[in-house]
């Protein structure tokens, strides 16, 4: 048989043409599923931290409890604290842009938190007070008077 070697070459040309299309495909594809892990591990992160978060300090002084709450990146407004009895209720949700939401490749920080703990002081229902609540750098600092309950005995 003899080839049309004009011909030849244009065949080898068209399968190197498909070939290098082929490989350029192969690393978008590659790129693509790249970019899509990392977004995948940012929401993992982010899902973590909206569980752990946010960390509380707290210190406890003869007349009252201090809170130390770290909430950074949200607003004073996406804030809602709670008191219920000895329980402290903290939500935040963040507002999120839907047009930078659409280039948005990692996302680590919280959208939301939802957390509620237990404080170390007895709270009746209808007493629950707060002394001071200030939002300053992202930290919250809750004041909570402490009402002695019980009577002094003395020993003789």
């Amino acid at each position: 048989m003899i080839y049309d070697i004009p011909n030849a070459k244009k065949l080898a040309f068209f399968i190197n043409t498909v070939k290098i299309y082929n490989q350029k495909l192969g690393i978008q594809l590659k790129m693509g599923l790249v970019k899509e892990v990392i977004k995948e591990i940012g929401n993992k992160s982010r899902e973590f931290y909206e569980f752990v978060l946010p960390p509380i300090d707290m210190y406890r002084y003869e007349n009252s409890l201090k809170l130390v709450i770290d909430i950074p990146g949200f607003s004073k407004e996406d804030i809602k604290l709670t008191l219920c009895e000895d329980i402290l209720s903290i939500k935040a949700q963040r507002k999120i842009n839907e047009k930078e939401s659409e280039s948005l490749i990692s996302n680590q920080r919280p959208n939301i938190i939802d957390k509620k703990i237990r404080i170390p002081i007895e709270i009746n229902q209808g007493e629950e007070k707060i002394e001071s609540a200030k939002y300053e750098n992202g930290i919250i600092t809750l004041i909570i008077p402490v009402t002695k309950k019980g009577k002094y005995i003395s020993i003789e």
